[in-house]
């Protein structure tokens, strides 16, 4: 079997996935191909482009969407297809560039096409005639592979039985971030790590922090990233005259474990996360987490009072209190939530994420193809996606 995952970039994280992914699945005979459309223009500026797989290509490697004609990425990315011809064509939602015309290839050549996705519809704003319109293209769609089973609600619509719904691959490296020997929470010392922009909300934690700091002259708080926000963030620190708190700026990736390491728990406050792999990362080094109940992995690896506790980002007073109430537990109420967050994130690992995509895989093969109606083909083959990233850091 030959499948591609086609996306209109991969970033950070897609890089552990997809290596991985291609040695499991070439020792089962599945050859796994991988083509991302654009090497610039990511969200990740950081992140840049310098893979030399052979079994992974870029087919514009220094160009952002914006300098490119959709005509031309329509050409480079159906004639890539042409050239692989994979069995099953895996790709985002078909909102973008590479799930519209990953679909479209996979439909007009008769295979089988997946769509993954890590945003729910309820959280995306469209007018009646355009989710119709997406709803009737999603319709064809052989299989879905969300984070967890916990988005089952959201894609009702798309719920029969021949359509394989799967799930994991919202993972990241749990080994890479984990501890080497006994973790100890006594550094008193919370840690956010998030982009300096509006969405992450980090104007309120500093504002609770400052009533923190009113009842507890322990913990500090350290803000890891840059963005926009930096100095205004730096400047508000001041005005409110916190003493604990650190803005340690960018640290590369590779580089966050020892700063995880030296924390007692984790925090993220943001109005709004896609999934929010940074909490994946805090689990696996053993962090409680402390998360905005608008983050959607907090609804499927925070367990109230289990292994941290959900907060409402929207109210200052609620942040504080959250906060205060894990620094004021006992010890080993803490050591059990760390421990709790270790056994969770074990279930979302890339060993797990293999084995759900194999069965998948076998599963989805045995599907007959779907054909679309004379409608959704009219649709599917005049629908070329976009590259639309502009809210991902607004409000």
């Amino acid at each position: 079997m030959k499948i591609v995952i086609v996306n209109n970039d991969f970033p950070v994280y897609w890089k552990g996935r997809l290596t991985y992914l291609r040695q499991f699945l070439a020792s089962r005979n599945i050859d796994l191909n991988a083509l991302e459309l654009f090497g610039k223009g990511s969200p990740y500026s950081f992140d840049i482009y310098n893979n030399k797989e052979r079994w992974w290509r870029c087919l514009f490697p220094d160009k952002s969407s914006d300098e490119l004609s959709k005509e031309d990425i329509e050409k480079a990315l159906l004639s890539a297809l042409n050239k692989i011809n994979p069995d099953i064509v895996i790709g985002p939602s078909i909102v973008f560039f590479a799930g519209a015309l990953g679909m479209r290839w996979a439909k007009n050549h008769k295979k089988k096409f997946v769509m993954f996705d890590d945003a729910k519809p309820s959280q995306v704003k469209r007018n009646f005639i355009v989710q119709r319109i997406k709803n009737l293209i999603t319709s064809q769609i052989d299989g879905l592979w969300l984070p967890s089973e916990e988005y089952d609600k959201e894609f009702l619509n798309l719920q029969d039985k021949k359509r394989l719904f799967f799930y994991g691959y919202s993972c990241i490296d749990n080994e890479f971030f984990k501890f080497k020997g006994e973790r100890e929470l006594n550094h008193r010392s919370i840690i956010c790590i998030a982009r300096l922009v509006p969405i992450k909300n980090l104007d309120n934690l500093l504002k609770s922090w400052k009533l923190v700091e009113e009842k507890n002259n322990d913990y500090s708080l350290s803000i890891i990233g840059d963005g926009p926000l930096y100095y205004s963030l730096n400047k508000l620190a001041s005005t409110l005259q916190l003493k604990r708190v650190n803005f340690i700026g960018a640290v590369d990736n590779r580089k966050i474990p020892p700063y995880l390491h030296h924390a007692d728990a984790f925090i993220l406050p943001s109005f709004s996360e896609s999934w929010g792999l940074v909490v994946n990362e805090a689990m696996a080094a053993g962090l409680p987490v402390l998360l905005s109940n608008k983050i959607n992995a907090s609804h499927s690896l925070l367990k109230e009072e289990i292994n941290g506790y959900s907060l409402n980002p929207a109210s200052i007073s609620d942040l504080s209190a959250v906060i205060l109430k894990y620094i004021n537990l006992d010890m080993e109420s803490k050591k059990a939530m760390s421990a709790n967050s270790l056994a969770i994130i074990n279930g979302m690992s890339y060993d797990r994420m293999c084995l759900q995509l194999l069965d998948a895989l076998m599963e989805i093969e045995k599907l007959t193809s779907k054909r679309p109606g004379l409608l959704a083909s009219l649709i599917i083959n005049s629908w070329q996606g976009r590259y639309n990233k502009a809210g991902w850091d607004k409000l």
